[in-house]
């Protein structure tokens, strides 16, 4: 026998959103925009080593989160170095307590620190893309593990089908090109690894594309430099999925990047969850941004869905690793430092733009406009059919710049007449409660009607805090309605909300520390060196799930001679139209890329459709 609204019982996934933050300032933007997570450097110990945040910054965001229900994480996800690991215990300990819900990591020494009760997600510097490296992950000790960026669906599928741990995936900005935490071409270049949150972008250069002959096949292109990711239009594939939590990249990005990112997914991620009773945002709050989002006038090197429904080319950025921004229109006629084009009108001073000139992408400033003419701040004259890309819109950063977006919970009040007093309960949406009372000393009001406006008005009147009361019921009973004054009123709404927050601040979000399976292990044997084993404890780590013997990490390594640095499902070939699959025994021969004085070797294995980068040496 069905029992009428039983579905309602069903406990209800809760969906995330998470925004980055490079500061303090920056994770208020994006809790205000509506954010249900955030997640910010520490002082020491993460994978953007120019991101990082004092202890006390992070303890106010911290702060600022739990109005909300918000969930703050912080990255610690460099690998570590034997003499350093005291050090990244007691800052893991010392972020914990400051407030941080998660540690996100890296290295595996942190589940041989006796962090009891902290809880661990596994960075996609851990190079998440396998069924079995995932369901090693969620059983050993993480709660939660972040995918790598260049999965298919149909990957993402099987491998929510191998764990019950949750799925953290990136949704939109910049992709590493590389498998995540397996790159150590930046160290072949210079003293500066990725892995220890000092990455010089090395797949951003440009190269030339050698044969087997050393003849150059392509000349000072960005060969490996990709687009930035944009799935805002697959959430629901993503959500059917189970995909818990949806990252936005961009802890190096400032302010007005979080904003419209987060208010853009925001938007779409919300209508989603409308279609899905059984999903539900994982934080309280409705936000007023104050503009219309709009992701492509922000920072963007192009926008791709990279390999979301398979393998593909035209995912790269071959001419420029910078953001091209978007096309506005084409040029009719120039003269030095001018040109005519029918949409002039939409620019103005100040805007950023950018053309190929001479083969090369050129960028400027527009100074002034007049008609259909646009001056520049360069004395060029561009060819007539010229592309014109905005890359910087003025009239849109300053409006992210100077609106406050504000996010509200939604409150209703409850009023209660009684012999000589009147009390208030506020309630909000999440199970919190407070009640004032206050005698009634005036009377009864002489006409009573008009008197519940009145308090229905006042009580309404929220102002600057972070409460909308959106409803005011009154008890039932016989008592008559009391004559109140507009400032006891107010003093009762007042006291009211302030006492809803403090009941609201007692509240920490809950911790989901993971409760690691002795039977697991590691699944692929002895670790090699591209797991990254730096120190004792994540040797030992090893050790304990089966992977004993494993290899000193590259990081460790002075010569990377002969290493491949990169592993890839990008594929230089199939991007510039040279794939070899389904070409029977077509050679498969290496090519090269060379910058400056240093060669890579590219390798590809055809049947799994991947390349391989071996640095050859820098003669």
């Amino acid at each position: 026998m069905k029992i009428c609204g039983a579905e309602d019982l069903r406990p209800r996934r809760k969906i995330e959103l998470l925004a980055p933050a490079r500061d303090l300032r920056s994770a208020r933007a994006a809790i205000d925009c509506g954010a249900d997570a955030v997640y910010m450097g520490g002082p020491r110990f993460g994978a953007r080593q120019a991101a990082g945040n004092s202890v006390e910054d992070i303890a106010a965001a911290a702060e600022y989160a739990r109005r909300f229900g918000v969930r703050v994480y912080v990255t610690m996800n460099t690998v570590v170095f034997d003499d350093e690991l005291d050090e990244a215990r007691r800052m893991a300990l010392r972020v914990t307590e400051a407030g941080a819900d998660a540690l996100i990591v890296q290295d595996m020494a942190y589940l041989e620190m006796g962090l009891d009760g902290v809880e661990l997600h596994a960075s996609t510097q851990t190079c998440n893309a396998s069924p079995e490296k995932v369901a090693f992950l969620g059983s050993c000790g993480f709660s939660r593990v972040i995918l790598e960026r260049g999965l298919s669906l149909a990957e993402i599928r099987k491998i929510r089908a191998a764990t019950d741990a949750e799925l953290e995936c990136f949704v939109h900005g910049a992709i590493c090109v590389c498998y995540s935490g397996r790159c150590y071409m930046s160290r072949t270049m210079s003293p500066r690894s990725g892995n220890r949150g000092d990455c010089m972008q090395a797949c951003r250069l440009s190269y030339d594309l050698l044969d087997a002959q050393g003849n150059v096949l392509k000349a000072g292109k960005h060969l490996l430099s990709v687009k930035d990711m944009d799935l805002s239009a697959r959430l629901g594939d993503l959500l059917d999925a189970g995909v818990t939590s949806f990252k936005i990249e961009g802890r190096l990005k400032d302010e007005a990047y979080v904003k419209n990112a987060v208010a853009w997914y925001r938007q779409r991620l919300d209508a989603e969850l409308a279609r899905r009773p059984g999903l539900v945002r994982s934080s309280e709050g409705k936000s007023d941004v104050g503009f219309w989002p709009d992701i492509a006038r922000t920072f963007s090197r192009g926008r791709t869905e990279y390999f979301f429904d398979g393998r593909r080319a035209g995912v790269s950025t071959p001419d420029t690793p910078k953001a091209v921004g978007s096309l506005v229109c084409r040029v009719e006629r120039s003269g030095p430092g001018w040109f005519e084009a029918p949409d002039a009108a939409s620019f103005v001073p100040g805007d950023g733009i950018c053309f190929l000139y001479g083969g090369v992408l050129t960028g400027t400033r527009v100074n002034e406009t007049e008609g259909r003419r646009i001056r520049i701040n360069r004395e060029l004259r561009l060819p007539a059919g010229t592309d014109i890309y905005r890359n910087f819109d003025r009239r849109f950063n300053d409006l992210l710049e100077s609106t406050r977006p504000r996010r509200a919970v939604a409150v209703a009040a409850s009023v209660a007449f009684g012999e000589g007093a009147v009390s208030v309960t506020f309630r909000d949406g999440d199970g919190c409660s407070a009640t004032v009372s206050a005698p009634c000393c005036n009377g009864a009001a002489r006409e009573p009607e008009r008197m519940l406006e009145t308090v229905r008005t006042q009580l309404a009147r929220s102002g600057d805090t972070m409460f909308d009361v959106t409803e005011v019921t009154f008890g039932a009973g016989g008592a008559e309605v009391p004559f109140l004054r507009a400032a006891e009123l107010n003093a009762l709404r007042r006291e009211g909300l302030q006492e809803l927050l403090r009941r609201r601040m007692k509240r920490r979000p809950e911790r989901y520390p993971a409760r690691p399976d002795g039977a697991c292990r590691y699944p692929y044997g002895v670790p090699d060196a591209s797991e990254n084993v730096t120190n004792r404890l994540a040797r030992r780590f090893y050790e304990r799930f089966g992977g004993g013997g494993a290899a000193q990490g590259y990081d460790l390594h002075a010569d990377l001679r002969g290493v491949t640095v990169m592993r890839t499902p990008f594929c230089v070939r199939r991007e510039n139209g040279m794939c070899l699959r389904g070409r029977g025994g077509a050679e498969r021969a290496p090519l090269w890329l060379r910058h400056g004085r240093y060669t890579y070797r590219l390798e590809f294995d055809c049947e799994a459709c991947m390349m391989r980068v071996v640095f050859e040496g820098d003669d």
